[in-house]
């Protein structure tokens, strides 16, 4: 298979020089081992505990397993004996105390990320780096980088796109970003995703004592894939499941720790009572997304009415995977009220906010009408964007631009 260098690569190997332990955490088959091995030292050995003898040796005794394989690791599924974090951290802590220089001892993979964070910040406070690595950007597949993307107008003025049709968009919207898809043509799409389904429920899920009724769950995977860039109706959810909306709450949680869903928060402030507090969820893979739906081409999934929700959760999961790999988390959020006053988007930061509202059509009509009402939030409001399938970047108003889709 061919490799795709990935945008994450230098933050990696920065982060490495920087903290004794560096952890790349996501969904299966995202990469994360691949890219590790690919930008890993020639002294770095690799270990994975999928293998049981690896991960009998580091339960029973860590010591050991250090003697065996060295002090330089690169550690596949590393979730799967989550004690083995205390015996890293005594490592690095010996390693401090003898003058050695610990910084990049331990590479750490992980598939899921379901009680991980906790362990990880309890056993590892202060001496990891932690990233979240996502399917492959559109920027990642055409083998262009960038920064990650910036709302700020006098920042897109001068950047440089591509004009793609929205076929094209499409068609990679239906792809979606799994590597081994992108990057071999030959592999049967509907067979690769069953496949990849299988696996997570029976390797994954399965291990969760919150998760015991696996078929249950696959409907509600389906369900909020249905319903991706929607808000978040766990009432609604667990009657279409067969589950109390208790659990639905407790599954997307596992869904979003995972990496297979991104959760939108609302943007709201205490003493409102006016703004809604419902999240709104998003496949972080297209491709899965729209398998899990039965679209079964592309054209099917750009003139249905799923559309405009697929592009949408496209354009989030775009401006996720810039900020991710570059080991940053983005402040974004989403507006309503009781009014059902809606703005897609907004990102926040340093006192100001930027809206961005996100159409599939080339020049939507009237798509800044709820702009104004972010006035009485308290902060800046900065110019808006309207991300959708213009051909070039240029204003509708003097606080609103028109923003093509291939500039994020």
């Amino acid at each position: 298979m061919k490799y795709i260098p990935r945008a994450m690569e230098a933050s990696i190997l920065k982060a490495s020089s920087q903290y004794p332990v560096v952890m790349v955490c996501g969904q299966r088959q995202t990469g994360k081992s691949t890219m590790l091995r690919h930008i890993s030292e020639s002294d770095r050995r690799y270990v994975s505990f999928d293998r049981i003898e690896a991960r009998r040796l580091a339960q029973n005794d860590p010591a050991l397993f250090f003697e065996t394989y060295g002090h330089k690791l690169l550690i596949d599924e590393f979730q799967r004996v989550p004690s083995f974090l205390l015996a890293i951290k005594d490592l690095v802590d010996n390693a401090e105390c003898s003058g050695e220089n610990p910084y990049g001892m331990i590479w750490l993979t992980g598939s899921q990320r379901f009680e991980m964070m906790k362990n990880v910040s309890e056993s590892l406070a202060g001496r990891v780096a932690v990233f979240s690595l996502l399917p492959l950007s559109q920027r990642e597949i055409e083998g262009s980088t960038s920064e990650p993307f910036s709302p700020d107008v006098d920042v897109l003025k001068g950047k440089k796109h591509e004009v793609k049709t929205l076929k094209e968009v499409f068609q990679r919207i239906f792809q979606g970003g799994m590597p081994k898809l992108v990057s071999d043509n030959s592999i049967d799409r509907d067979l690769y995703f069953s496949s990849y389904i299988n696996t997570y429920l029976e390797r994954d899920v399965c291990a969760l004592e919150q998760v015991g009724k696996l078929d249950e769950f696959r409907t509600l995977v389906t369900c909020l894939a249905a319903n991706t860039a929607q808000e978040l109706k766990y009432e609604t959810l667990a009657n279409e499941v067969g589950v109390s909306a208790v659990t639905i709450k407790s599954w997307v949680t596992v869904l979003e720790r995972s990496g297979i869903i991104f959760i939108l928060r609302p943007y709201y402030i205490n003493i409102s009572k006016r703004l809604v507090k419902t999240p709104k969820c998003y496949f972080l893979d297209t491709g899965l997304a729209a398998y899990l739906t039965s679209w079964p081409s592309y054209e099917t999934l750009m003139n249905g009415n799923a559309s405009g929700a697929f592009f949408e959760t496209f354009v989030v999961g775009e401006i996720l995977k810039g900020y991710y790999n570059s080991g940053k988390e983005p402040n974004l959020y989403y507006y309503r009220d009781i009014d059902k006053k809606e703005i897609d988007l907004l990102m926040v930061g340093a006192g100001c906010i930027y809206p961005m509202e996100i159409k599939k059509a080339k020049t939507p009509s009237d798509p800044d009408k709820n702009f104004s009402v972010l006035g009485k939030l308290g902060l800046e409001v900065k110019p808006g964007l309207i991300i959708c399938m213009a051909d070039e970047f240029f204003p509708l108003k003097r606080d609103v631009w028109m923003c093509p889709v291939t500039m994020i």
